[in-house]
């Protein structure tokens, strides 16, 4: 029964990583990509790459991605790595497939604040599945957790921090709207990511709303007429 429930429980990790990725995947391919927007991390790195050189993102962030994991491996141990290896290993599989192969397109040139709302909300809904199942899409997810534990900052807010800088590169290839509503982007998604990772931060503030716009029930008491000398006599 153990082992059966040990199986399941790998299953059930296996298949969030494998649902984060492809989400990411997606999303960074057909929002960010195909709208001109760039990214945080060693993705916004591999799409400047794509800008500038016309290098395959799916390479790019590989190539970027094994000196980090290898040193998070010594920090952490090789057996922990199993999840980090399956999640960057299956969304750089699920990019180069999407790549290749997509023939959705998603315009939203002339709505680039839409771009930016779905781009945070998927990237940040499929990071955090990743994030929650004990993975890492890639070397720099490996320092924001790294960051994270040493800090104490929220996950999100540690992405929040590191993407700032690689988006400082984007104005080098990116007018200044598209770098701008990718800041956006990267904003949401780093909320999204912790509410994902850390929901009990998303219902606390939805109870604290909720709070906010319920009033309190009316008292249905009798008024009591006020004693008047002289005439409330018994």
């Amino acid at each position: 029964m153990k082992a059966k429930g040990k199986r399941m429980k790998r299953f059930a990790q296996a298949t969030a990583i494998l649902t984060g990725t492809f989400v990411m995947a997606f999303a960074f391919y057909h929002i960010n990509f195909q709208n001109h927007l760039s990214e945080g991390g060693f993705v916004g790195l591999s799409l400047l790459g794509e800008y500038a050189f016309g290098l395959s993102p799916a390479l790019t962030i590989l190539i970027l991605d094994i000196p980090f994991m290898l040193l998070f491996a010594l920090k952490k141990g090789w057996r922990n790595m199993g999840p980090a290896v399956l999640a960057a290993g299956s969304f750089t599989a699920f990019y180069a497939g999407i790549e290749h192969f997509s023939t959705l397109n998603f315009d939203l040139h002339g709505q680039l604040w839409l771009a930016a709302l779905l781009s945070g909300i998927l990237t940040g809904i499929g990071g955090g599945l990743v994030l929650r199942s004990g993975g890492a899409t890639g070397g720099d997810d490996c320092a924001a957790i790294w960051l994270h534990e040493k800090t104490g900052l929220k996950i999100g807010t540690v992405f929040i921090i590191m993407d700032a800088s690689v988006l400082l590169l984007s104005l080098l290839y990116l007018p200044l709207a598209e770098t701008l509503y990718t800041v956006a982007a990267v904003c949401i998604g780093g909320k999204v990511i912790t509410w994902t990772v850390e929901p009990q931060i998303l219902r606390s503030a939805l109870t604290s709303i909720t709070r906010i716009f319920v009033t309190a029930p009316k008292s249905h008491t009798t008024p009591v007429t006020p004693e008047v000398k002289g005439l409330n006599r018994v």
